[in-house]
This record gives structure tokens, sequence and C-alpha cells, in this order.
């Protein structure tokens, strides 16, 4: 199994990167944030608990993302693996994950942090607002996420580097260049 998980500040490129490796390797793609949408979109009970957090700009708790990654890694049949885009995003969602895989006799095979500077970041996710009409890439919301992203969830990389699974990746450049960087790390689990 080739379980990735594809970390990066908002707008660094996480799910454009996950389709070409979807392409590529044949895994399923878990984007908790996709998941998240749908669920505000259907109106159900946990999108509009999640729309309640994702408005301000904070983190869901980590049971209720836990058992929504559960649920849906546990749909998936036949999996080559899976990428895990959004997720996780403190040390304690590092920790479930890891207890949830070896449960499924799995592990992360590999972490891989695209990183992007924030001018860069913000260029980026003001334009995917006024590309797609998403309510949460406007000035104000991307500032506090960057800033929950640096608090909360910068220091999964030095967890992610102890546990021996960490590859960085220069989120800069053509989507060709910064593939080739990502397939190459994945070549040599």
């Amino acid at each position: 199994m080739l379980n990735i998980v594809i970390f990066g500040a908002p707008g660094s490129g996480k799910g454009t990167q996950s389709e070409r490796i979807v392409a590529k390797y044949g895994v399923n793609h878990i984007s908790t944030g996709d998941v998240l949408r749908a669920q505000i979109k259907a109106g159900t009970e946990l999108g509009m608990t999640a729309k309640g957090y994702i408005d301000q700009g904070q983190l869901l708790p980590d049971e209720l993302i836990i058992d929504i990654l559960a649920q849906t890694l546990d749909g998936f049949k036949d999996s080559k693996g899976v990428i895990f885009d959004g997720f996780p995003r403190t040390i304690a969602q590092a920790e479930a994950l890891k207890k949830m895989l070896a449960e499924r006799g799995q592990e992360v095979s590999i972490m891989l942090d695209l990183d992007v500077p924030e001018d860069e970041l913000m260029t980026r996710l003001i334009k995917r607002g006024q590309e797609s009409g998403r309510a949460d890439d406007n000035e104000e919301t991307i500032k506090k996420r960057l800033v929950v992203y640096h608090s909360q969830t910068s220091p999964l990389i030095d967890w992610y580097k102890n546990d021996g699974k960490y590859q960085h990746i220069n989120g800069l450049g053509t989507m060709e260049g910064i593939f080739a960087e990502i397939a190459e790390a994945i070549d040599k689990i």
C-alpha cells in the first residue's frame, strides 16, 4: 500500500499535485476539504457543524475528522493506497492516523511537504477565490488560515522527520517540474 500524506499551507498545490499522483500511481484521494464542502453543500448536520469552524478559519475537532476519514478509507475496495490531503493537521491527528492505519496493517509511506512562500500563497488563494467562487478564499480568511497553519500544523514537519517519512518538495515552479520532484521522491520508497 502506498499511503501518502500531502502537506502544505492552503494554496500550496496539494489538490493539483494529488490529481497527478492519483493518475500516475492509481491510489485513492481523500481531501478532507472536498469531503467537508460536499457535506456543507448537502446541508448535513456534519456539514453545518464543519461550516461554523471553517467560516472562522479554524480547524475541526480531531474526533470529527478522524471519524470521517475512517469511514471514507474503509469505503475503498482493492485500493493501492491513499493520498491524505488536508489531514493530518496536528500531531494528535498524525498519531491517530498512524494508529488507524496500523489497525488495518498499513502505515504512512511518505509525507510530501509542498513548501511555498507566504506571498505566493496569498496570490494563489485570492486568484482561486475569484475563479472558483470559494467563499473561504478571501484575504481576511486566508490570513487566519495561514496563522492557524503556521501555529498548529507546521510542527508536523518535525514529527514526520522523526518518523522517517518527511520529504521536502519545492512548491514553486511549473506544475510539471514540481510533480517530477514528487514522483522522484515516491519512486524511492
